[in-house]
């Protein structure tokens, strides 16, 4: 089981959350990442963690500015790239692109869509794997696993009818090992998740608890 914390711009500690997802990663036989700001990329995957990035663009190096180049998140010790996330929304042909990019800079790839429609489309682009995240339950508390199980059966049949070998992340809502379970019962490969660690006032004991029933 995956379990991707993303920060977002939270204002939490990201080197305090990074040595938490390092030190509770070695105690599970789930695996762990974290996903800082760009800014913060290089000292959060010196600590050690499994580091990922927000985003990256469809870009080559050159003239850009203020753009994410994949090499220079690659640079910085990211080993992925979260893309499409609901709060930073792309169109295909640019998360067509931005995965292109990031196999160029041999990052793995998570293609984030909202619903099963959305993970079929976004499958076929080739990530290494999407997470379905309905956005009107993200920050909420309330898992998708409970409030619509059926999303996500629904996403992992989605991703499986377009490509085998695409895994399927479940988002939005996650914050108990309860969740993560039940993620994985309906066939999710992993999770997604932010404020349920970003937020919380001990981030190491709200992952501990995540990975304890795994």
């Amino acid at each position: 089981m995956f379990v991707l914390v993303n920060l977002k711009t939270y204002p939490c500690d990201p080197i305090a959350v990074a040595e938490a997802v390092r030190d509770v990663d070695e105690t599970t036989d789930a695996r762990l990442a974290v996903a800082p700001q760009a800014t913060h990329l290089e000292r959060v995957a010196q600590t050690g963690a499994e580091t990922w990035a927000q985003h990256v663009d469809s870009i080559e190096h050159g003239s850009n500015t203020g753009q994410s180049l994949a090499e220079s998140v690659a640079d910085a010790g990211a080993v992925g790239t979260l893309l499409n996330h609901s709060e930073r929304r792309l169109k295909l042909a640019d998360i067509d692109g931005a995965v292109r990019a990031a196999e160029r800079a041999n990052l793995e790839t998570i293609v984030c869509a909202n619903n099963p429609a959305q993970i079929g489309a976004a499958a076929a682009v080739g990530p290494d794997a999407v997470a379905v995240e309905p956005p009107a339950l993200i920050g909420t508390g309330t898992p998708v696993s409970q409030a619509d199980p059926d999303v996500v059966e629904d996403a992992v049949d989605a991703a499986a009818n377009v490509d085998s070998e695409v895994s399927v992340l479940c988002g939005a809502g996650i914050s108990t090992g309860a969740d993560v379970v039940a993620a994985g019962d309906l066939g999710a490969g992993g999770v997604l998740l932010a404020s349920g660690v970003a937020k919380a006032d001990d981030p190491k004991a709200a992952l501990e608890d995540l990975v304890a029933p795994l």
